[in-house]
């Protein structure tokens, strides 16, 4: 009596077939967006020292001078597959993985050994 009776209307066509593709397309745009963001900014950084880490494992040879990852600084006395025997100080000598060594220094720079 006081309430008057709500009918459906029928949509437009023409308007829900053009929204229908750019709707899709603005939906999933900024998701696209921060995976490129994320991908230049945390990745691809992480990708290349990686590569530049495994290349310095690979490149170990006797006598370089390295920090390892728990701060010991050495001079390489023997290279093996996996493992890196360091010379601490004379006559001390140290075994440790190549996976903990994470700077190669300069030639010189101990001059202590």
């Amino acid at each position: 009596m006081f309430i008057s009776n709500a009918y459906a209307q029928a949509p437009a066509a023409a308007a829900a077939a053009d929204a229908g593709l750019m709707g899709n397309l603005s939906t999933f745009l900024p998701l696209v967006l921060m995976f490129v963001v994320m991908y230049f900014l945390m990745i691809r950084p992480q990708q290349k020292r990686a590569k530049e880490q495994k290349a310095m494992m690979d490149a170990l040879a006797k006598g370089d001078e390295v920090i390892t990852a728990g701060g010991v600084l050495g001079k390489v006395s023997k290279v093996s597959d996996t493992y890196v025997t360091l010379e601490v100080s004379t006559g001390t000598e140290m075994v440790v993985q190549k996976s903990a060594i994470t700077t190669l220094l300069p030639k010189g720079t101990l001059k202590s050994l």
